[in-house]
């Protein structure tokens, strides 16, 4: 649920409701930030991946395992984990988890929607 007024933009993130395999995008500003809500159904993975952004995971509902490099740790909602840029790392849904992405800034240095330095 999003609630708005003229100066302030809010979600409360124990109401989302997100379907599995339909991530929400709650906002997107270049040069800012991206916020995605998104369902991972229990068993299923992000597999190993990096991002050009930081990146903050809020696991707002269900348990979560993360692994990073030689670390891995189980996390339960409510958690935060954060990802430095281009860090490789995966997330794998323990029981059904949903997770707000925020990733910042938007787009990253690298990101491929951007044009090369010259």
């Amino acid at each position: 649920m999003r609630l708005q007024s003229d100066a302030v933009q809010s979600w409360e993130l124990d109401r989302l409701r997100v379907a599995a395999h339909q991530p929400q995008i709650l906002r997107s500003d270049n040069e800012a930030n991206r916020v995605i809500a998104l369902l991972l159904p229990q068993g299923e993975a992000l597999q190993e991946h990096q991002v050009h952004e930081h990146a903050l995971v809020f696991v707002t509902r269900g348990q979560l395992l993360v692994s990073a490099g030689a670390s891995e740790r189980t996390l339960s909602a409510p958690s935060l984990i954060h990802f430095e840029p281009g860090e490789r790392h995966e997330v794998r849904a323990i029981s059904e988890c949903q997770l707000v992405l925020c990733l910042a800034p938007w787009p990253g240095v690298g990101h491929p929607s951007q044009p090369a330095a010259a």
